[in-house]
């Protein structure tokens, strides 16, 4: 894993510690399929060998605390209970999770306690776990938060950067897997990701989505993925702001984001290439050229809140989840 600390000595760890990136899901055009990691957040992870065959929770700490102590029902543990059984593993883990991101925040909270979990408790195995598998069991979790297996947050976090990641048909009782494409990130693009201060579960944003799809808005949006596509290759900013667009999802959760048209229409203001919902929200992205642009389009969006927000400008970038001790 790029930027990840590796040791030969896994047999004699007893504990390790990783950190995992937030991540911004669907990328406007790539619902379930785009996301990128934004590392101004994330969630850290350390995961001690214990005794016994089992995962435990541990310390919570950071901005949640009350997180489930059943470690079938917290994110960061559902993948190691597993581990722990695919393997036939004669240890346990013991789990402490420092929360970096809010959950219901449209970060990829739970993809990074996720994600943080199953690198750490990686170096600690004799026979390390590949990259995909890693990707597979910290899918487990995020299913837990999420009621359904989607890998736009948990991809880009592990491998860090723009990814496209498309599962593939599993059975019942396999661990879902996923086909996972690193894409170019053209030099010079920056994102701005504002918070507001609200929560927004994304089990309620995905209940509210229509299940089927008009003919017309199906070829829109698919010509949309392709141009963005085409963009990214192409280091082509004009298309990017051309095909930067979510005709199909925006519109169904727009109303549950209070301020939403607002928000998007003071980053427009200020220049952005394209702006819309990251992941389920009720967090917003934009895109800019360059950091000048990037700085005025945060302090426009964040002017627009009334300061009822965070917000962050950065430059995208390929970093993504790694060991930390």
């Amino acid at each position: 894993m790029k930027g990840k600390v590796t040791t030969n000595i896994a047999m004699q760890l007893t504990r390790a510690k990783a950190f995992a990136p937030a991540s911004v899901a669907n990328v406007a055009v790539g619902f379930d399929l785009l996301g990128f990691s934004a590392d101004v957040a994330g969630d850290t992870a350390v995961v001690e060998k214990i005794d016994e065959p089992q995962v435990v929770v541990g310390e919570v700490t950071g901005l949640m605390t009350s997180l489930p102590l059943s470690p079938l029902e917290n994110t960061a543990t559902a993948g190691l209970v597993r581990l722990v059984r695919d393997r036939k593993l004669n240890f346990g883990f013991r789990v402490s999770i420092q929360k970096g991101i809010p959950l219901g925040s449209g970060l990829g909270g739970s993809a990074a306690s996720a994600v943080a979990a199953i690198v750490a408790a990686n170096e600690l195995l004799e026979a390390r776990l590949t990259l995909n598998e890693m990707l597979s069991y910290a899918l487990i979790g995020e299913g837990v938060a999420s009621g359904s297996f989607h890998a736009d947050n948990v991809a880009p976090s592990l491998f860090g950067g723009l990814t496209l990641a498309a599962m593939n048909e599993t059975a019942p009782n396999e661990l879902p897997t996923v086909t996972v494409s690193e894409l170019p990130i053209p030099e010079g693009l920056w994102c701005v990701l504002l918070h507001p201060n609200q929560r927004l579960d994304t089990k309620q944003a995905r209940g509210i989505l229509k299940p089927h799809l008009q003919l017309n808005s199906h070829i829109e949006a698919s010509a949309n993925l392709a141009l963005f596509m085409t963009a990214l290759f192409t280091s082509d900013f004009d298309l990017i702001r051309r095909s930067l667009r979510d005709d199909v999802i925006e519109p169904q959760r727009a109303h549950l984001i209070d301020g939403f048209y607002e928000y998007q229409k003071a980053a427009y203001d200020a220049n952005a290439l394209g702006c819309t919902i990251s992941g389920a929200g009720p967090a917003l992205f934009a895109w800019a050229r360059g950091e000048a642009h990037a700085i005025a389009v945060k302090t426009s969006m964040l002017q627009a809140t009334s300061g009822l927000a965070r917000a962050w400008a950065f430059e995208l970038k390929r970093s993504g989840a790694r060991v930390v001790s």
